[in-house]
């Protein structure tokens, strides 16, 4: 439901935000008549985030708040940012609420001219990145976000809809500025000269090695290529375990403002490195060696839980809606069309899982030397036992860029880890 006032922007704190919920007639009978209180809660880099509860005891039920803040948050407001990416995040959610319904917070009201949203409040569910961290596991992720992400994809690529739909939705969607940033801070910058670039002062000679590799520089520029020229399908355009919420049977899909429209294996290949980071990082975030082991081989197996999971229902689909994009199915109408047809849904699976490499190669490596770590090494104190676990996350990324061509099977990306750390 969307707000048809028209008023000025301005940014909202935990009092402003009160007086003005109370104005919006769906989300007042939601929190109910009592005292509201608002808390930010955010700990993103690009917008904030607020949970707006009633009194305790009462009958209302809490939502959350989202605003879009004209810079980069992480940056400071020397940083302009314009707010045109909540409208790409609302867009995504309400997307996703057609798609795969349930695997995203549900929107409860949408204010433009205050780039904000108001969605659903998942108050049994957790970041996943924390839980991970500590040791827990999900036995339901895999198939989740594996479905989650076939799904999404498949329905937003030119095997679901015709050439001009396609191209049209390219364009509704196009989300420059927020690409700008993923095509510097994630291809660019960490691999040259930029002050935005941080790192553990014990990778110095590390980071030295990596901007002097000829191989690596060429395979790191032709994964940005990808990234640039692919529009493969409407993408989450961030998905690692911080945009991840979940419980023991549920996960969600959160924040997803760096939705636009590319390679697949972006999305695949940035949740795939972010696990091998969480994997390696357990060395010191799980002491006890057997239950090192036992979070190490379920994270090792939801890598490729979620791709089988991924792969699987990306081909059911499309086997059963050939004929809906820009193929007809009479194309295959021929002696031998359709082992063709076979044929050629496996390649293109087999370039997705390429793509992931490879892209995941550059999201590991751009989180060991650019300007946003992850919390898994952040939380290290001890620089040269940190160092240990990143010069072995470099190894790998390095493996996936270079070798990307050869990976044939998810458990080849999982060949370069072990074979990395011995």
């Amino acid at each position: 439901m969307s707000n048809t006032r028209t008023a000025e922007y301005r940014a909202f704190d935990a009092n402003t935000l009160i007086g003005y919920l109370a104005g919006i007639e769906v989300v007042a009978e939601i929190l109910g008549e009592s005292q509201w209180t608002a808390n930010e809660v955010g700990d993103g880099n690009v917008n904030q985030v607020f949970i707006v509860e009633p009194a305790p005891g009462s009958e209302g039920t809490p939502v959350v708040v989202k605003q879009a803040l004209p810079y980069l948050r992480v940056a400071g407001d020397d940083w302009p940012l314009t707010r045109e990416r909540m409208r790409h995040e609302i867009a995504a959610l309400e997307r996703y609420g057609d798609l795969v319904p349930g695997r995203a917070p549900a929107v409860i009201h949408t204010a433009p001219e205050m780039s904000l949203v108001v969605m659903e409040y998942l108050a049994a569910h957790e970041v996943m990145r924390g839980p991970l961290m500590a040791g827990r596991t999900f036995p339901q992720f895999a198939a989740h976000v594996g479905t989650f992400v076939a799904e999404t994809c498949f329905a937003t690529s030119d095997l679901a809809l015709s050439g001009p739909a396609k191209k049209t939705l390219v364009v509704e969607r196009s989300n420059p500025e927020l690409c700008e940033l993923q095509e510097d801070f994630v291809f660019t910058n960490p691999f040259m000269e930029s002050e935005e670039n941080e790192w553990n002062p014990a990778l110095d000679e590390l980071v030295a090695r990596v901007r002097a590799d000829g191989a690596l520089q060429v395979a790191s520029a032709e994964a940005k290529r990808v990234y640039l020229t692919n529009t493969e399908a409407l993408l989450h355009g961030d998905l690692h375990t911080g945009s991840l919420m979940v419980t023991n049977t549920d996960t969600r899909v959160i924040d997803p403002e760096f939705a636009f429209f590319g390679p697949i294996g972006y999305d695949l290949g940035t949740l795939f490195a972010n696990l091998v980071i969480n994997r390696l990082s357990h060395r010191v975030h799980t002491p006890d060696a057997a239950e090192r082991a036992e979070m190490e081989a379920w994270l090792d197996g939801c890598l490729v839980d979620t791709w089988s999971t991924f792969a699987r229902v990306f081909d059911e689909r499309w086997q059963r809606h050939e004929g809906d994009g820009a193929t007809p199915a009479a194309y295959w109408d021929f002696d031998g069309g359709p082992q063709a047809f076979a044929h050629r849904r496996a390649g293109y699976l087999a370039r997705v899982l390429v793509d992931s490499a490879s892209q995941g190669g550059c999201e590991m490596l751009r989180r060991l030397m650019g300007i946003v770590t992850v919390p898994e090494l952040g939380a290290i104190t001890d620089n040269d036992l940190r160092a240990e676990i990143e010069t072995d996350l470099a190894a790998i990324a390095r493996r996936w860029l270079l070798d990307a061509e050869q990976i044939t099977r998810p458990e080849d990306l999982l060949v370069a880890v072990h074979e990395v750390i011995g």
